[in-house]
């Protein structure tokens, strides 16, 4: 098939082959909910936007690491994860023949599940900076966040060694899942958990606490809206025979890096009041305009 040709193009997300089927995997690419050639004009829109976008905020968030601020260092590892999803979009969409096709599809998989990772550890962060303020003062190093990405990034090694190893396509998926399902109730328990120790965070300033709730809240309806339709697609098994939701599933994990550079311009201190203010001066000089015309 030539890399231009999404006429003819399936998708199996099992992707159960065997050594004997890499001459076909590259026709497994998506399910044909559509034309499969919008899919291609979309994950082109996505890394010709989110790609130079997310390397710009790794080099911003890199000068506050070097200034021995380690909150910003999950944040890198994100941007990172999606960098990795973003290379991996890039040989996809050239449609590899065979095993190259199979590797990245996993590499990119792998990606996504260390961005909920981190994604996790931004949640945890934030709630620990309410709940437990003077504790995580102390105990928030930059070796520590170091060797928490350490773990981060060894996890999904679990989903990825079992596929190269040809494990029984119903343990991956039952891995799959689990790794996606878990995070969801952590992240409800930290901005549950946040709301509830508002009141008693004395040393947090006020626009602080509304500032970390805000990307609590953030997080937990990127979760909700990009992933959960994934954590659904695994569970449910009619799901999986549904072009259309399949489909949405796969494009939806896709826009997940994008969601990202969005969490970053919340955390970025300040950010969000500039946006609300600058809106807020274009609408009264627009009202002025309107009252001088009249």
């Amino acid at each position: 098939m030539e890399s231009n040709d999404y006429s003819n193009v399936t998708f199996d997300y099992d992707y159960n082959y065997t050594d004997n089927d890499y001459s076909n995997a590259s026709n497994a690419t998506y399910p044909n909910f559509a034309e499969p050639y919008i899919m291609y004009v979309m994950t082109c829109v996505i890394i010709s936007i989110g790609l130079p976008l997310t390397l710009v905020a790794i080099y911003s968030l890199y000068s506050q690491v070097q200034n021995n601020n380690a909150a910003p260092i999950y944040i890198i590892n994100l941007f990172i994860s999606d960098i990795i999803q973003f290379c991996c979009m890039i040989v996809l969409v050239a449609k590899p023949d065979g095993k190259i096709y199979v590797i990245f599809f996993y590499i990119n998989f792998f990606g996504v599940l260390a961005s909920v990772g981190f994604m996790v550890c931004v949640a945890l962060e934030r709630y620990l900076g309410i709940a437990w303020p003077l504790w995580y003062r102390f105990r928030r190093t930059i070796k520590i966040s170091l060797a928490v990405c350490v773990v981060v990034w060894t996890l999904p090694l679990v989903y990825v060694l079992p596929y190269y190893y040809w494990v029984d396509h119903r343990v991956k998926n039952t891995i799959s899942y689990v790794f996606l399902l878990v995070p969801f109730p952590l992240l409800i328990f930290f901005l549950g958990g946040t709301l509830k120790s508002l009141s008693a965070a004395i040393s947090v300033p006020s626009d602080e606490k509304r500032r970390i709730v805000e990307i609590l809240v953030l997080v937990l309806l990127i979760y909700t809206v990009l992933f959960l339709p994934t954590i659904i697609w695994y569970l449910v098994e009619d799901t999986r025979y549904n072009d259309t939701f399949s489909y949405l599933t796969f494009m939806l994990l896709k826009l997940s890096p994008l969601a990202d550079l969005i969490l970053y311009v919340f955390i970025r201190k300040g950010a969000i009041d500039k946006l609300l203010a600058s809106l807020c001066c274009c609408r009264m000089n627009s009202d002025d305009n309107s009252r001088s015309s009249a």
